[in-house]
C-alpha cells in the first residue's frame, strides 16, 4: 500500500469552492477531471473518503497509475491519495513544489541534472500545460530510469 500527502488547501477547484468550504472532493468531480485530463482509468476504483482519495485496482500500466494518483491528488481539498495492497507504484518518486521551485531546480535536486527538466515536464503530462506553470504545494511525479 502506498500513501502520499498532498496540500489540502492548494490545487485545482474543481466545483466552485475550496477545501475550507466543501466537505469533501465529490467522487463524480475527480472521475470528470481525470477524463477531462484524458488519462485512461481503466482498471482503477476511485473512492473518496472525507479528505483522503483511495485508488485500487490495476492500471493500464504503473505510469498511468501514478499520472491518476496526481490528478486526483493535485485537487483543492484532497490531503492524501492510498493506493491498495496490490500497489505497482510502489517504486513512484513524487515531488511536492515549494516556494521558488522551478522543474529546473527540482531536476538538478532529483535527477542530478538541471538540463533534465523536460523529462519531468514530459513525466507530468497532461497536468502540466507549461513547463513555468507550476505551484507551491503541487505533487510532480519524478520519472526513474
Amino acid at each position: 500500500m502506498g500513501v502520499w500527502s498532498f496540500v489540502k488547501g492548494a490545487g485545482k477547484k474543481l466545483f466552485g469552492v475550496g477545501a475550507a468550504e466543501a466537505a469533501e472532493v465529490p467522487e463524480a468531480a475527480l472521475q470528470k477531471e481525470i477524463s477531462d485530463l484524458g488519462l485512461d482509468a481503466s482498471g482503477l476504483e476511485i473512492k473518496v473518503e472525507g479528505d483522503k482519495v483511495k485508488v485500487g485496482g490495476k492500471a493500464v500500466t504503473p505510469e498511468m497509475k501514478e499520472k491518476v494518483i496526481l490528478a486526483v491528488g493535485n485537487v483543492d481539498g484532497v490531503a492524501e491519495v492510498e493506493t491498495s495492497d496490490d500497489d505497482d507504484t510502489a517504486d513512484a518518486v513524487f515531488h511536492t513544489v515549494v516556494k521558488g521551485d522551478t522543474l529546473s531546480a527540482i531536476a538538478k535536486k532529483t535527477l542530478g541534472n538541471a538540463n533534465r527538466y523536460p523529462e519531468i515536464f514530459e513525466a507530468n503530462k497532461p497536468m502540466l500545460t507549461h513547463p513555468d506553470k507550476i505551484y507551491p504545494g503541487q505533487v510532480l511525479r519524478i520519472p526513474q530510469k
